[in-house]
């Protein structure tokens, strides 16, 4: 199996592991990714912001890059890439005046043909094969964490049940954890307000993980770049208005590695603030590196 594979901003940078631990596992379970050539930001910072028709634009001549080169499908494992390149292609499809003004821009040929999947989806439709190559965490308590951007709006997206959608659940039972029921997986964790209202974001994750937790919650799977920022590196500064929360924050593909058996440092395990030791899985082989703190 082939598909197209466009990374990011994100998993080229500060989610690096996002990226290592995604090529790891899918080579495991047998799929080829082939990166989208000459990629550029899908405007998921500040373009969709300030200037609808640049932040469209941005992703449509990703789409179309990623046409040119033949690939039918083209996974985007930032959520917010995801939303993006989902958007652009709605857009282009549905008003039309946007998309006479902004084909000129792209400078190829554009047919909007390629279809734009997040990597939920991709892992739920390897289950099967998750399930059959596994190690069980039978001892692990999971939230899933979907925030806004894969089930939102859903007339775009076009994923899951917007409300009470069962995706990543049913890819964390595919390894053999504990999907545990919890009040706020699909609340903001404020991604858009992290540098202009930094101490609102630590309340918000706070809030988050302290419902996780509550539930009974060993770990937070996420499958966005900037989820994970702000629930795994804020911790320090949750932990200052309240009492230690210690959750490991894991991106989807590395839950999956874990169970797959995968080397730890292949799937970046060490990158994270919050080590993923606390949970027992290979603590001797899961040594932090050394991160920047961020103060909030």
């Amino acid at each position: 199996m082939t598909l197209g594979y466009f990374p990011g901003c994100s998993l080229h940078s500060g989610a690096k592991e996002y990226d290592l631990s995604l090529r790891a596992v899918l080579q495991a379970l047998g799929v080829e990714l082939t990166e989208v050539r000459d990629w550029s930001c899908c405007g998921a910072s500040s373009a969709h912001a300030t200037n609808h028709t640049l932040a469209v634009a941005l992703s449509a001549r990703n789409l179309a890059l990623a046409e040119e080169q033949g690939l039918a499908k083209v996974m985007a494992p930032c959520a917010a890439c995801f939303n993006r390149l989902a958007t652009a292609r709605h857009v282009m499809a549905h008003d039309e005046g946007l998309a006479t003004t902004i084909r000129p821009m792209l400078t190829r040929p554009f047919n909007n043909q390629v279809e734009v999947q997040n990597v939920v989806a991709l892992f739920k439709g390897l289950t099967e094969v998750i399930a059959a190559k596994m190690t069980p965490l039978s001892h692990l308590n999971v939230a899933c964490y979907y925030g806004c951007l894969l089930v939102r709006p859903p007339e775009v997206v076009a994923f899951d049940d917007p409300e009470m959608p069962t995706s990543m659940e049913a890819v964390v039972a595919a390894t053999g954890a504990t999907p545990v029921s919890w009040s706020k997986r699909l609340e903001c964790c404020g991604a858009g307000l992290s540098l202009s209202r930094t101490a609102s974001v630590v309340r918000m994750g706070r809030e988050i993980l302290a419902d996780a937790k509550a539930h009974g919650a060993q770990a937070v799977v996420v499958a966005c770049p900037m989820c994970h920022s702000n629930l795994d590196l804020r911790q320090a500064a949750m932990q200052r208005r309240g009492e230690p929360l210690d959750l490991p924050i894991l991106f989807l593909s590395q839950l999956v590695g874990m169970a797959l058996k995968l080397d730890p440092e292949a799937l970046g395990l060490g990158r994270h603030f919050v080590s993923p030791a606390a949970l027992q899985l290979a603590p001797a082989l899961i040594a932090p590196q050394p991160r920047a703190s961020l103060q909030g």
